[in-house]
């Protein structure tokens, strides 16, 4: 099982999704409510009340302007977790404060500090593409029933495309092309290629770039530890130039597709993803095309990583796992996700148990 990592940016919800509705989600075993404030600040709070643990995104709580109250017995809290309001007395006991979590909104997604330390001037990684007028983006969210570090090795080792996903983004190519992988240990990010000069045209690309031969395609993963995976992928038809010296690339189509991988629980996964693309941006049938598939796609990992996590929970001890070539950044990620998370327990611990 791999081990959180604390300390950290999240993506807890879309920004869309943040309103004036109480919203509960569980980043790392905390259970968040995330809500915004009358002026349109987001605000993150642990998730339930202080007098009887009732989860305060749960109706019948409520909001009072900025306030939320439990929908339990009334205790209310302001935008700082502190209770300002109990049944049937005046003094508020001090204790009577719910946790905070430092929030910031950035690339359409809203995201959370999960640790024990304020974030300094840590930001999390971008994805400029889900806000940019240059792109059109379709997104969604699932949430899946195994442990986060399937879903890292799943998108890190893409040749399971040909197997799990024939008939919508998966060719015969894709397994058969080597990969190249390079790893920046110190800035904790993964990156893997995999380039096809000439490969079969899959249903998800020649349907929305009207391709009808075959094609160029390249796939160059960007996976930033623990949380952001960035899938920059070239689509051009067999033969095309390849991209000028200044980086422009007529000739091609373009699709930035986006998976912020957030741990719930220690088996189970919030799997945010998102497509942006820069080409057809007006075009909703394009949109609607496009969001069906990646979400049959994503079901079809859903699905997958949840019979895994099944499978890996009846076997035995000392199961010797076999990897090969195409697991070189999944592996690479592992090591990674393992420094992290002792870096983070290092972190958490008091100075005199160090």
């Amino acid at each position: 099982m791999t081990a959180f990592v604390r300390n950290q940016w999240y993506v807890a919800a879309y920004a869309h999704e943040v309103g004036r509705e109480l919203l509960g989600r569980t980043i790392l075993d905390e259970p968040i409510l995330l809500y915004r404030t009358e002026d349109g600040r987001a605000v993150a709070m642990a998730d339930r009340c202080v007098h009887r643990r009732f989860p305060l995104s749960q109706k019948p709580s409520r909001l009072d302007g900025d306030r939320v109250v439990c929908g339990y017995h009334g205790f209310t809290y302001g935008t700082d977790g502190v209770c300002v309001s109990v049944p049937g007395q005046q003094r508020i006991p001090r204790t009577a404060r719910l946790a905070t979590y430092p929030v910031l909104e950035q690339d359409a997604f809203v995201w959370v500090w999960i640790g024990d330390r304020e974030p300094g001037g840590t930001l999390p990684p971008r994805a400029p593409w889900m806000d940019s007028p240059d792109y059109t983006v379709v997104s969604g969210m699932e949430t899946i029933d195994s442990g986060y570090g399937l879903l890292v090795d799943n998108l890190l080792d893409l040749s399971h495309e040909t197997y799990l996903h024939g008939g919508y983004i998966g060719t015969p190519e894709v397994a058969e092309t080597p990969i190249t992988t390079e790893v920046d240990d110190r800035a904790g990010i993964v990156y893997v290629s995999r380039h096809m000069d000439d490969a079969e045209c899959p249903p998800f690309y020649a349907t929305s770039t009207g391709i009808t031969g075959r094609i160029t395609r390249w796939q160059d993963i960007e996976y930033h530890a623990p949380c952001l995976y960035l899938l920059h992928s070239r689509i051009a038809p067999a033969g095309a130039p390849a991209p000028g010296p200044n980086g422009s690339d007529p000739h091609a189509f373009h699709v930035e597709v986006v998976y912020a991988i957030t741990p719930s629980t220690e088996k189970t996964t919030y799997d945010f993803w998102a497509v942006a693309r820069d080409f057809a941006l007006g075009d909703q049938g394009v949109s609607d095309f496009l969001r069906e598939n990646n979400r049959t796609v994503v079901l079809q990992d859903v699905v997958a990583l949840n019979v895994l996590q099944q499978a890996l929970d009846t076997e035995q001890d000392g199961y010797q796992e076999l990897s090969i070539n195409i697991d070189t950044g999944g592996l690479a990620a592992r090591r990674i996700l393992a420094r992290l998370a002792a870096e983070g327990a290092e972190q958490g611990r008091p100075a005199a148990a160090r």
